[in-house]
């Protein structure tokens, strides 16, 4: 009689042990899976200059482009690009087109509940865009009840609902749209990271960066919880800033230093 509730015992821990690994396997997968294609594929909007872009010879260019490739090679790994606009990045991830994004995904409490990010490889902030002509607009209170374009599911757009409630938030999948609708009046101000806006402004003298750049923000890579995935990740680009390449891809872009 004592038998079959032995053979019972014995089976139930057989297969426990066989979740238990098909779990321990199932985490720490990602990496060795990574490694064993030989391809790191990154997902980003590639309509984001100076950080991914479309250059005049229709390559995907800018800062982020070639700190994802330098990330590539010091992993080992060729890069392959994928873009989206910016509210389906993460999705991306999700569905599994995607290992890492690299699009400026500011580090924040809530996103770091559901992803896993770098160590910050650009720090920032937050940046009023208006019309040259167009008086004040130049503190995040001088935003209440004006029309503020963002870009959609942003941290500009988080930050903009929870700062300034009154505001007539309008948001945008790209960064040409909602210039060219504050060209016409339709917005008052756009809000953007404070690097793209000094690159911007460069090349649309009808604009300027408004003010002083406030809500400091650290932006990293982007992947699905998976912590042997993060330590490469970290390591790698320690090894990027050991060198100096990090740097020098800044100085190329910013003519600064802005990961750090």
């Amino acid at each position: 009689m004592r038998f079959p509730a032995r053979r019972a015992v014995l089976t139930g821990l057989g297969l426990s042990l066989l979740a238990a690994c098909a779990k321990k396997a199932e985490t720490a997968s990602a990496w060795e899976r990574i490694k064993a294609s030989g391809v790191l594929r990154i997902a980003l909007e590639g309509t984001y200059p100076p950080f991914n872009f479309q250059g005049k010879d229709g390559q995907l260019t800018g800062f982020e482009v070639d700190f994802a490739k330098a990330l590539a090679a010091q992993l080992g790994l060729k890069p392959k690009f994928q873009t989206a606009p910016f509210a389906g990045l993460l999705g991306a991830l999700e569905s599994g087109r995607a290992d890492v994004v690299i699009n400026q995904i500011t580090i924040t409490p809530e996103r770091e509940a559901k992803y896993d990010f770098s160590e910050p490889y650009t720090i920032s902030g937050v940046q009023i865009i208006k019309l040259k002509d167009r008086p004040g607009l130049e503190k995040p209170e001088d935003l209440a009840g004006k029309k503020v374009g963002v870009g959609l599911g942003t941290n500009y757009e988080q930050w903009a609902r929870a700062n300034v409630p009154s505001a007539d938030i309008r948001t945008y999948d790209d960064d040409p749209t909602k210039y060219q609708d504050l060209k016409a009046g339709r917005i008052d101000a756009v809000l953007n990271d404070r690097l793209v806006a000094a690159d911007f402004v460069k090349t649309s003298p009808e604009f300027i960066a408004s003010g002083a750049p406030f809500a400091a923000q650290g932006a990293g890579v982007a992947m699905k919880k998976d912590p042997g995935l993060k330590v490469v990740i970290d390591q790698a680009i320690d090894a990027l800033r050991s060198s100096g390449k990090l740097s020098a891809i800044s100085q190329k872009w910013f003519g600064l230093d802005v990961t750090h």
